[in-house]
């Protein structure tokens, strides 16, 4: 008997890589279909340029109002100060000074 294949043999081969190229052929249709159009791509890119900027306007606006509530809460403060704590000093003065001229 000789090496050669015999034609039985040449046919399977032949089946098998026919089967192979057709199998990678669907595989290269499918990657193929799951891609996006160049269209979709910019469009989709568009939009979401478009909501980064909605989203950048939103968290400006949300430091704008801490910064103002951070404003209000320093005035607060300034407010207390000098409605409680200042009568109350210049009362403790007005005894100190009465009873340092009292006692002079």
């Amino acid at each position: 008997m000789s090496d050669e294949p015999t034609l039985g043999e040449l046919a399977r081969r032949f089946e098998d890589r026919l089967a192979d190229v057709r199998e990678d052929i669907q595989n290269l249709g499918l990657r193929l279909d799951s891609r996006v159009s160049l269209e979709r791509y910019q469009l989709e890119r568009e939009a979401m340029g478009k909501e980064v900027a909605t989203l950048t306007e939103r968290v400006k606006g949300l430091e704008e109002t801490a910064r103002e509530k951070e404003r209000l809460r320093q005035a607060d403060r300034r407010l207390i100060f000098s409605a409680l704590i200042v009568p109350v000093l210049m009362v403790l003065l007005t005894v100190y000074l009465e009873a340092k001229g009292a006692s002079s």
